[in-house]
């Protein structure tokens, strides 16, 4: 992250911090954010809308993503509660019928495992659309949140998993760090990219923060913001 004065670069892409190009190859891994970043909705929102309650959990995800509430934890535990009844087919259908890639997200994917890099997803999301997401895009390693499901119905709770409860913004860094350890990579070789306040813990770790069509406390701190066009226009500043 960077407190240093913002640079117009190019129409719609600010830096701080650096002076490009960086070398895509000097990175080692890059981590991405899930929801709005990789993809183009908030899942749980689409989600909501089969019980009828997606502008009351859309309102509170963008409080959050704003970083206006704190908790994430206990914001996504409200959210996850008002899903409660909502049939498991309902699932399939927004991933099915809602759920896309970003521009440039495949573009820029491609272009990291080209140069050797392995990639993250690190959701405050579901897993049930993060599996999906990476085996459509190739992405190596994934954390997330689990939705309970009893008789073909959400509960309005979340599964516990081995690592924890929730995926929140301190798991998000946890689970960077852990990855670049495993990988033996220096923190400073990781890339992160996110577009709302949970992110930034993440992006904070990493060598080089990017900022997707973020939200204005994101784009403030973020080394790279993107704020017109794809992700794929990251490659503009790291060069093969």
């Amino acid at each position: 992250m960077s407190t240093a004065p913002a640079i117009a670069f190019a129409p719609g892409l600010t830096l701080r911090g650096f002076t490009p190009p960086l070398r895509l190859g000097d990175f080692g891994l890059i981590a991405f954010d899930m929801d709005s970043t990789l993809i183009n909705i908030e899942c749980i929102d689409e989600v909501a809308d089969a019980a009828g309650r997606k502008a009351e959990v859309a309102a509170i995800t963008e409080a959050s993503m704003r970083g206006e509430i704190t908790d994430f934890k206990e914001s996504l535990r409200r959210r996850v509660a008002m899903l409660q009844g909502v049939p498991e087919q309902f699932l399939h259908e927004v991933f099915e019928q809602r759920l896309k890639p970003n521009p440039g997200a495949k573009a820029l994917i491609d272009a990291c495992r080209a140069a050797g890099l392995k990639t993250l997803l690190v959701s405050g999301g579901f897993t049930f659309f993060a599996e999906r997401v990476c085996q459509v895009l190739g992405i190596d390693y994934a954390r997330s949140n689990v939705l309970e499901i009893v008789d073909g119905h959400l509960t309005g709770r979340l599964v516990d998993q081995d690592w924890g409860d929730i995926c929140d913004g301190a798991e998000k860094r946890r689970m960077l760090l852990a990855t670049c350890e495993r990988l033996g990579l220096r923190p400073e070789q990781a890339i992160a990219m996110g577009d709302g306040a949970n992110d930034l813990p993440m992006m904070g770790a990493a060598g080089l923060s990017v900022a997707y069509h973020a939200k204005p406390k994101v784009r403030e701190q973020a080394m790279v913001s993107i704020e017109q066009g794809g992700l794929d226009r990251l490659l503009e500043v790291l060069h093969a």
